[in-house]
């Protein structure tokens, strides 16, 4: 059986891609064909989550082993998720800004003779860039204006909650 998926962003209106994967594909091989679709820096970290009907996050799929709430996106088929009419995924491509794409699953058909999957089918308007800046800018401005040193922010030696700290390494010994 094949799935077939659409993908639309909340930033760029003409924005959509159509896909179809075989049910036995994985959320990586999902990630992969989406990264390579939109060109993307493969280096950058993102995660489906499966959702709600109206978008709210539930389960979270990560391109590696993360911790107890997550799954690796190459442990999970296809099949396993979409179970539901209409599936609603999210993809995080900007883990810095949580930016997302919406991806729906509008149906099945049955596999072309030839065609390799996952495939994007339909290719409309330009993707959102990956990695949004503006928040990079606003800090890197700020710390230009400060005439502080770096350090000068952390920690305060005259800050009365960091007493006993000094010996912490002595500590640990013990």
């Amino acid at each position: 059986m094949i799935y077939k998926f659409v993908v639309i962003s909340s930033e760029e209106e003409s924005f959509l891609r159509e896909f179809e994967l075989d049910e036995n594909n994985t959320l990586l091989d999902f990630h992969n064909i989406l990264q390579e679709e939109l060109e993307f820096d493969k280096s950058q970290m993102a995660s489906f989550f499966t959702t709600t009907k109206k978008w709210e996050k539930e389960e979270e799929f990560t391109l590696f082993e993360m911790g107890a709430n997550t799954t690796p996106m190459d442990e999970v088929i296809i099949d396993e998720i979409v179970i539901e009419d209409n599936q609603k995924l999210l993809y995080v491509f900007d883990m810095f800004n949580e930016r997302t794409l919406f991806i729906e699953c509008t149906g099945t058909t049955n596999a072309v003779d030839g065609r390799t999957y996952p495939v994007c089918t339909r290719s409309q308007g330009k993707p959102p860039h990956q990695v949004h800046f503006s928040n990079f800018t606003k800090v890197a401005a700020r710390i230009d204006d400060d005439d502080e040193e770096p350090e000068d922010g952390f920690i305060d030696e005259n800050d009365t909650d960091l007493s006993g700290l000094e010996n912490m390494e002595n500590n640990e010994d013990s």
